[in-house]
């Protein structure tokens, strides 16, 4: 499973903070919506496009909350080009 992108609230500590990720397993998308961190409380959801998969994550990120993209982190091993 190889994830795309990922978003966090922009709220620190386990009661304000929320996740959600989005990835990709061949042909299938997964959402993931994770309250609390870490080790918080997670709720998936599975769609055969991409396009159903981001309705789902606009719809999570509604609300007063201030959302940030954050970078996927790269692979083991990685360097970057000279």
């Amino acid at each position: 499973m190889e994830q795309r992108r990922h978003w966090w609230n922009g709220k620190w500590g386990r009661l304000a903070r929320r996740d959600v990720f989005l990835r990709v397993d061949g042909d299938r998308w997964h959402v993931e919506q994770r309250a609390g961190g870490a080790e918080g409380v997670s709720r998936f959801y599975e769609y055969d496009s991409v396009e159903e998969a981001e309705d789902t994550v606009r719809a999570l990120m509604e609300g007063p909350d201030t959302w940030r993209e954050l970078s996927p982190r790269p692979p083991s091993g990685w360097t970057p080009p000279v």
